[in-house]
């Protein structure tokens, strides 16, 4: 059986440093320098994200958030494995209930790109599955507990399931009549923006519950002609679309780069929601933005864009039953 083009192009993801230097014609000195974050945390990225990044060019934007770099192996006081302390929430293995009316669950540890900023890069996912023989754990805790009217479908990325099992899962879900929204985070819209064929939009159209999706782009360059075509055709058949960004050292601590996001999110129908501060996960450190850099950032956004294009500055504090606001004012 033919697979799905995204499917092939997923597992012919890059994986090593040698490869990846080899396709952004980057320098060879720098393959030493990449071994040791690769060998803790494995580089992965697919070829849709690749040919967004200028070639030659080490301090490239996009390339930064891919680039496994020294920086990774030190270890920095105040980071930890478990920054939001996703275990603690855990009621079966891979549902966390962690907020009112919300549960997430960890469907896959499978992602077409690993982020060098992952809050869950440490994360066991082996032990945290709730498909399989796990998930009837998961379907009985949501069914038995009325409260809860969303469940969040995360990973790793929900979007390297196959539509076969991803459809079954959204579909038990939909059984639930006290759930009325599903929500989907993913950032496989920018960086294998194929996911979105018509195997993956049938099955969505077919649903009870109000389809929500969040993409997690970072910079303006991640949205190219693909990914506008694929933003467009879910917006097309009701999908609320919004966005989640981290703000990342290196990549969009700058005024303008936030603003051009903004207003390209805006353009293709997706609502500039979150701009997270980073969870401080061991080997992130690197990319940390101080609180008052931020805030400057979004007065700053503010005096040039109107309010529906400015995304709310928040930080996770474990514990906390939501997004905890940063004041800017």
């Amino acid at each position: 059986m033919q697979l799905p083009k995204w499917q092939n192009q997923l597992a012919e993801s890059i994986k090593s440093p040698e490869a990846l230097i080899e396709a952004l014609n980057l320098p060879a000195t720098l393959l030493p320098k990449l071994e040791k974050a690769h060998k803790m945390f494995p580089l992965r990225v697919t070829q849709s994200y690749l040919d967004k990044i200028e070639k030659g060019n080490i301090y490239d934007p996009l390339l930064r958030q891919i680039l496994p770099l020294t920086e990774e192996t030190i270890i920095t006081e105040g980071y930890t494995t478990d920054p939001v302390e996703d275990k603690q929430f855990e009621k079966t293995p891979g549902l966390l209930h962690k907020y009112h009316g919300r549960v997430l669950l960890t469907l896959t540890g499978a992602c077409g790109i690993h982020c060098r900023y992952c809050f869950r890069r440490h994360f066991d996912y082996s032990s945290s599955n709730p498909s399989k023989q796990n998930w009837d754990s998961a379907l009985e805790y949501i069914q038995n507990d009325n409260s809860i009217y969303e469940v969040i479908f995360s990973g790793g990325d929900p979007l390297s399931l196959t539509d076969q099992r991803l459809s079954k899962l959204a579909h038990d879900i939909d059984q639930i009549t006290h759930v009325k929204f599903l929500r989907i985070h993913t950032r496989q819209i920018t960086i294998l923006p194929d996911r979105v064929n018509e195997q993956f939009l049938g099955w969505i159209e077919k649903l009870r519950l109000k389809l929500i999706m969040v993409v997690h782009i970072n910079h303006p360059n991640e949205i190219d002609q693909l990914t506008s075509d694929s933003l467009g055709k879910l917006h097309e058949i009701g999908v609320e679309l919004f966005n989640q960004s981290v703000l990342l050292k290196g990549v969009n601590n700058n005024e303008n780069t936030l603003i051009q996001l903004s207003l390209k999110l805006i353009e293709n129908g997706v609502k500039p929601y979150y701009l997270h501060m980073l969870d401080k996960a061991q080997g992130t450190a690197h990319f940390n933005v101080n609180e008052s850099t931020a805030k400057k950032l979004i007065k700053n956004m503010q005096e040039k864009l109107p309010g529906y294009a400015i995304p709310k500055l928040v930080r996770e504090v474990p514990h906390t039953p939501y997004k905890k606001p940063i004041n800017v004012s």
